[in-house]
């Protein structure tokens, strides 16, 4: 699989999708383009951020917000309120539990189902 090629397949900002599985977890590529991810809380999962390209502010509740670059990689304790940002077009892969809500327990405009999820 080239990551590239099935980045060049996703239309829309904010939708995820699934590129692969690997045992109980998914593999997501997502492009985000400013500020649209809402604070939100995985209570039971953690989850894993790769940035491919771009930068990506990233905000963990009560730490100072950080900036991830192209190669950077950060996981996400369970149990963290977060969000992510971006001041231009970034492309991430996710390693998402299988049982995952991509947005937690916050639903918004860009709140997607793991069948919205798939990659046609």
């Amino acid at each position: 699989m080239n990551l590239k090629e099935k980045l060049s397949e996703i239309t829309d900002y904010y939708a995820p999708k699934i590129v692969g599985e690997v045992n109980d977890v998914f593999i997501k590529l997502v492009k985000i383009n400013g500020n649209k991810v809402p604070w939100h809380i995985h209570e039971n999962e953690d989850e894993l951020f790769y940035v491919l390209s771009g930068s990506l502010l990233f905000e963990v509740e009560n730490r100072e917000p950080f900036t991830m670059n192209n190669g950077d990689l950060f996981i996400v304790k369970r149990g963290l309120n977060h969000r992510i940002s971006s001041k231009g077009e970034c492309h991430i892969m996710l390693v998402e539990n299988k049982m995952t809500l991509h947005t937690g327990g916050t639903v918004n405009e860009i709140t997607k189902s793991i069948k919205e999820q798939r990659l046609s």
